[in-house]
């Protein structure tokens, strides 16, 4: 009950103005399946800023020591990060995404607090902004970091589904996206950038299909102009987003009034066929689904006979529906399952159908 209580206090698909660590604090905990941060490495922060010893900086912009810096933006670091476990679920992760001016920061504290580094993704910009100066190499690429809340905690991880977007072929950790460019680059009245750093929908896409499931809570904590919840919105994922700027919230606001969810049917991804229970052809011969007898077809006209103990009898040929429909086929292998049909009312239906209504009560029981 407790659980349902505070889903329900959630502020979904709402964008929370304010202090990120103040409103991750005031939500519920463990009720966030998975957060996704871009958080500032050049962190312009509100109000009067001291250094360790107390004496004032006089502007945020001042040159500062570089150490007391690094020291305000790891204190910055620890406190978003310990906001951020709170939140999670058990089964939760995060991804963060930085630089070489900060991940490395992010990850060391995102150790020290106790989570668990999955991978760090290396999103390489196919159009990278050229090294003007000539002195160092281009920065090419951003570091993404994917963590689950400890060590053996569960997570998502729909690999079957990244396979596929992947055109069968295990998705790497090395991720070629273009920068956010034309169509895309959000800009505000004037013309200009809306944001600087605005992330490409199609890195979110992959973060999202990958490691959420429709129905799930995705919180951004540093929204910007809010690409996160546009992805989370199309996806069928609920979305949480905390953003100080007005002016980023605003756009944010009138972009994710603009996106439409995809439909259920078109949500579904791949799933790993181990993840499904298994059903053996003879259940469907068990249970009467199909009878001693019956002709089964394929969809070339092909024809075999069911028998009692759910093997199959055609063309000279006997053994399980999968083996038959390789023989008959001349084919080293045969998924027997869409192979083969049974007639009803005049029509052929898969006999895939009658397994799929087995696993739906298996699911049930």
């Amino acid at each position: 009950m407790g659980m349902m209580k505070g889903a329900a206090a959630l502020p979904l698909n709402a964008i929370l103005d304010g202090d990120c660590v103040e409103r991750m604090n005031a939500l519920p905990a463990n009720s966030i399946d998975l957060i996704f941060a871009d958080p500032p490495y050049n962190l312009q922060l509100r109000g009067d800023l001291h250094r360790p010893d107390n004496s004032k900086v006089d502007a945020v912009d001042d040159a500062w020591d570089q150490f007391d810096s690094l020291k305000i933006y790891d204190a910055f670091t620890r406190d978003w990060l310990a906001a951020a476990r709170r939140l999670l679920k058990p089964n939760g992760a995060i991804w963060v995404i930085g630089s070489y001016h900060n991940v490395f920061r992010l990850g060391a504290e995102l150790q020290n607090q106790g989570f668990w580094i999955l991978n760090d993704v290396v999103w390489r910009k196919s159009n990278p902004m050229p090294n003007f100066r000539g002195k160092r190499f281009t920065n090419a690429h951003e570091t993404l970091i994917w963590a689950s809340k400890g060590e053996g905690a569960k997570y998502t991880f729909n690999y079957e589904a990244l396979k596929a977007l992947n055109e069968g072929i295990q998705m790497r950790s090395d991720w070629m996206i273009p920068l956010c460019t034309g169509h895309e680059r959000l800009k505000d009245e004037a013309g200009d950038k809306a944001h600087p750093t605005q992330k490409p929908m199609a890195l979110l896409h992959r973060v999202l299909l990958g490691t959420t499931n429709p129905g799930d809570v995705v919180l951004d904590p540093f929204f910007g102009t809010g690409t996160t919840g546009a992805v989370a919105k199309m996806l069928g994922r609920e979305f949480i987003g905390i953003e100080r700027e007005e002016s980023y919230r605003r756009i944010a606001e009138k972009r994710l009034a603009k996106v439409r969810k995809f439909d259920r049917s078109a949500l579904e991804v791949t799933t790993s066929r181990r993840a499904e229970p298994r059903v053996a052809f003879g259940v469907l011969v068990e249970r009467g689904m199909l009878r001693p007898g019956e002709q089964l077809v394929s969809a070339r006209g092909a024809t075999a006979k069911v028998r009692a103990d759910g093997t199959l009898v055609g063309h000279d040929v006997k053994g399980s529906i999968h083996q038959v429909g390789a023989a008959i086929e001349g084919a080293p292998s045969c998924n027997g399952w869409t192979y083969w049909h049974f007639m009803r009312d005049g029509q052929p239906v898969p006999i895939d159908v009658l397994r799929q209504q087995i696993r739906a009560e298996m699911r049930e029981g």
